[in-house]
């Protein structure tokens, strides 16, 4: 046989596209034609591929000319995964494997010279893709945890390529490979107990994290904002199967490890120092940035105006729709971005305005110009602005202890699931529901409508303030809102006074 089709896959993001690796051998002056949109790492897999046929004593057809075809011709080819197929297209069109062994099977893996696998990134969307194809998988050992994590697949790990080749050939065959235990998801360490005081700030986290609402934390230095925040993944429900997939497969693409914080709710907390692209995603090869890396879990940005603005501005229209689609000349790539952000901030350049423990030494217009960074759009999209205020020593100092995370979490789980009877939740349900949903009586939509005009709030300001107060309502276990909830959820929106402008 001349002709052999090998079946691979690309990674192009998230998804995983069938790669058919056709190798013809024909008569002709001797050589090698790589052909298919490969990029550079692809094209040198003719060196590879050839050093480790040689080294490991398989032959290699020196005198026929060889073309390779990677189909489709106008997918792009990256990376060194295609090793494996290559060499296994050249053994079959040389006669060397019967080609009816690689029936129902995928394989990927990058080859050392003398013949060893090397694992590759981007395994798990590889595998649920098979998985879904009906096919099992031939690959690398050091990435068989990462694809048995697909579930009821066929994984057939090896270390070498004669050991592919005996498994082949049914001589040495290949043990299928199960994870030796199901990966547990670790509970976070950290708890709500340990915060002090601050309870309208520990009821804005509660609010945020049954309605998945943004939340920004304004305060001097020292206040206990990034303590908050980094308990609001505890307070979170625990990550599905499907979810749990989903967040490994982007640290997959990604090449982080999986099984060390599989089923957590991601925290990511990007320096402010962070570029556009390391923030939403991008490079001359598309890659997640940290909002897709927060999905399913929390963004946390810290000293939210010494970030650029041009890097907060970029985050806009993921916040609204849960993705981010990037485009480049010669790639497109789409990610999953669904997260909380969660940011803090000071109300000055020196943190202390409105401290009543030190004075703020800031001009006018540096307080202007520092909280201008900030633009109206972007806090448009934050639900709930939240003052934390310097603790009096008498609370700093108390033993008396509040809630813990569990207790909240059960409040968080009981209200998640009135919102997902309707569809969604509250953040992220359409307008025409949130509107059905709240009904809102005659004279409350009045002295709304009075409310709004006086605070000069938009539209999408408006209809934050509603999905604010229908998770209020929520939490308290009522079918809509009331007058109380509506003026809760306003109340978590005055930045003016909560930044005190001047």
């Amino acid at each position: 046989m001349t002709l052999a089709i090998i079946k691979s896959r690309a990674s192009l993001g998230l998804e995983a596209p069938e790669v058919l690796v056709e190798v013809h051998l024909a008569n002709g002056l001797p050589g090698l034609t790589l052909v298919g949109l490969p990029e550079t790492a692809v094209k040198e897999s003719r060196e590879r591929v050839r050093s480790a046929l040689v080294n490991a004593g398989l032959e290699f057809p020196t005198t026929r000319r060889i073309t390779l075809n990677l189909a489709p011709a106008d997918l792009p080819k990256e990376g060194g995964r295609f090793d494996l197929p290559i060499a296994l297209g050249i053994l079959v069109a040389s006669g060397q494997i019967p080609p009816e062994r690689l029936e129902g099977l995928e394989c990927l893996g990058e080859l050392a010279l003398d013949g060893k696998l090397r694992q590759v990134p981007g395994v798990l969307p590889v595998a649920l893709a098979a998985k879904r194809a009906g096919r099992g998988l031939i690959l690398p050992r050091a990435n068989a945890d990462e694809a048995a994590l697909a579930g009821d697949i066929t994984v057939l790990p090896a270390d070498h390529l004669l050991e592919v080749v005996a498994h082949l050939l049914n001589e040495t065959l290949i043990t299928p490979h199960r994870l030796e235990r199901l990966p547990t998801s670790l509970p976070t360490t950290m708890d709500l107990l340990e915060v002090r005081g601050q309870h309208q700030a520990r009821r804005a986290l509660e609010v945020a994290a049954s309605g998945g609402h943004n939340l920004l934390f304004a305060g001097p230095p020292g206040t206990g904002k990034t303590m908050l925040a980094s308990r609001l993944p505890g307070i979170l429900p625990a990550l599905t199967e499907d979810e749990a997939l989903e967040v490994a497969a982007i640290r997959s693409v990604c090449g982080l490890p999986l099984q060390e914080q599989w089923g957590q709710r991601p925290f990511r907390a990007p320096h402010h120092t962070a570029s556009a692209a390391a923030l939403v995603g991008g490079g001359s090869k598309p890659r997640p940035g940290e909002i897709s890396l927060a999905h399913q879990g929390v963004l946390f940005l810290d000293e939210l105006p010494e970030f650029s603005r041009s890097v907060l501005e970029v985050m806009r229209e993921p916040m609204e729709s849960g993705q981010i689609h990037i485009a480049r000349a010669s790639h497109q790539r789409s990610y999953p971005a669904r997260f909380q952000l969660v940011a803090a901030m000071n109300p000055c350049p020196c943190g202390h305005l409105g401290d009543p423990r030190q004075p703020c030494h800031c001009t006018a217009s540096q307080i202007q110009r520092y909280q201008g960074r900030l633009s109206g759009p972007l806090l448009d999209r934050i639900d709930l602005q939240i003052e934390v205020p310097a603790l009096p020593p008498e609370q700093l100092t108390s033993r008396a202890a509040g809630e813990s995370s569990a207790d909240v979490r059960a409040r968080v789980v009981a209200a998640r699931e009135r919102q997902y009877a309707r569809g969604a939740l509250n953040a992220h349900l359409p307008g025409r529901e949130l509107e059905a949903a709240c009904a809102l009586e005659s004279q409350d939509r009045a002295w709304l409508a009075q409310v709004l005009e006086r605070l000069n709030l938009s539209a999408r300001a408006y209809h934050r303030v509603l999905r604010v107060a229908l998770t209020l309502a929520d939490l308290a276990g009522e079918s809509r809102p009331g007058r109380a909830q509506l003026m809760e959820a306003i109340g978590y929106r005055q930045l003016d006074r909560l930044l005190k402008r001047q």
